[in-house]
């Protein structure tokens, strides 16, 4: 007999938490392993957990979903993220993508349609909602934007932090700061640490403002 589909639902509301698990509890071939409230409380359960994929919604206290996909995605690479959202903005659909996640669902979708999101991205194919097709097209001006993580990167570079201290309080590894870091340097046209610091100091970015939207 082939085991169930392990799913875990990752939404701060409890009622939407409790209410997709009663719907996909339905299946016969799904289990839901668990029902989380935040992202922090995901990337330090998942391991104990084993979900073959997450449902996670993008707005949560403590670590938010963005933020959560990409860890989970660097830690744990055979689990698939679903993105399970009630925003159907492109730039949500775009910024997720971006940070790893397997797909972008929406929370009034149908329940078949879940379950349709669920297979696709387990079968390890991309699953977009209906209509978010145009968040794959590129900016019309041809620049590459700076995800949400990278922007974060951005600003605490810029305020003199060095790899080791980012990496510590994102809870990432050196070497992915390294490798964003890299990936700024290179989307923003600059070759070193003075030139980040000097282009945060001139877009606003160290008053908080000015981000290159991704």
């Amino acid at each position: 007999m082939t085991e169930p589909v392990r799913v875990l639902i990752v939404d701060d509301h409890p009622m939407v938490a409790e209410g997709m698990r009663a719907l996909l509890e339905t299946y016969d071939d799904l289990e839901v392993v668990g029902t989380l409230h935040d992202g922090r409380e995901a990337v330090d359960r998942v391991g104990a957990l084993a979900p073959d994929v997450i449902l996670l919604d993008l707005n949560m206290p403590r670590m938010d979903g963005l933020s959560a996909t990409e860890i989970l995605r660097e830690r744990h690479p055979g689990i698939a993220v679903l993105i399970l959202s009630m925003h159907d903005a492109p730039e949500y659909v775009a910024t997720a993508l971006r940070h790893g996640a397997a797909g972008y669902c929406l929370k009034d979708q149908s329940t078949d349609e879940i379950r349709r999101a669920i297979d696709t991205v387990l079968a390890g194919e991309r699953y977009l909602c209906p209509g978010a097709e145009s968040a794959l097209e590129p900016a019309a001006d041809g620049s590459e934007p700076l995800t949400s993580r990278e922007q974060t990167i951005l600003l605490q570079l810029a305020q003199g932090k060095s790899n080791k201290a980012v990496a510590h309080d994102l809870d990432i590894s050196i070497r992915t700061v390294e490798t964003h870091r890299k990936n700024i340097k290179r989307k923003l046209g600059i070759s070193s640490t003075a030139g980040l610091t000097r282009y945060a100091m001139e877009h606003g970015v160290l008053q908080g403002t000015g981000f290159v939207r991704g």
